[in-house]
């Protein structure tokens, strides 16, 4: 008896730390043999030069017109598909590509205060259409901030003031290697809000 509950332990044991090696928790417990690697998250100023950072104009007014236009932010990150094991057993394939799907953003000011509709902006989804090969770089544009966004509070409590809001974006990215196994990588970009002179 003794014996058989001696290998039926062991066999637990051996099975738990199976199902520990097989999954990949840098990617959120996925069984990908892949992993998606954010080498930058750019933004840009005012005058429209990339930035490690975003100046978002909450109203833009013509000076000739006096026409005013609200438009949305973009961003682009840098991303690479790697392999996990850093000498892998069997060479790559197109099932270590990963296809990029969808994008969730959600904002903090630097204090931490993060509800939504007051303190920022509300979050969102985007979807992406985008394939990064293994080894290679790539860069995707993406909608940070929306239109609608800057038409509600806290950004549209900014249109008659001074004020500058600093929140930080963080943006997570949905994907799956060309096998169907999920990946995901988290970036951060700040971005300064205010109705910045024309």
């Amino acid at each position: 008896m003794k014996t058989a509950g001696l290998i039926l332990k062991t066999s637990l044991i051996l099975t738990a730390a199976f199902l520990l090696l097989s999954c990949n928790a840098l990617e959120n417990n996925t069984q990908s043999a892949s992993m998606l690697v954010i080498n930058s998250l750019r933004g840009t100023t005012l005058k429209g030069d990339a930035a490690d950072y975003l100046q978002s104009d909450v109203l833009i007014v013509d000076p000739d017109t006096g026409a005013q236009t609200i438009t949305a932010d973009s961003a682009i990150v840098n991303v690479t598909a790697k392999l996990l094991e850093p000498t892998p057993s069997l060479p790559t394939s197109v099932y270590n590509d990963i296809q990029l799907e969808r994008y969730v953003v959600t904002f903090s000011q630097p204090n931490g205060n993060k509800v939504e509709g007051r303190d920022v902006p509300y979050s969102f989804e985007g979807r992406l259409s985008a394939l990064v090969k293994v080894g290679t770089d790539l860069d995707v544009g993406f909608i940070i901030v929306r239109e609608v966004a800057k038409m509600e509070p806290p950004l549209v409590d900014l249109v008659d003031g001074t004020n500058v809001l600093q929140v930080t974006a963080k943006i997570d990215f949905y994907g799956k290697d060309m096998a169907g196994k999920s990946v995901k990588a988290t970036g951060y970009l700040t971005i300064f809000f205010a109705n910045y002179a024309n």
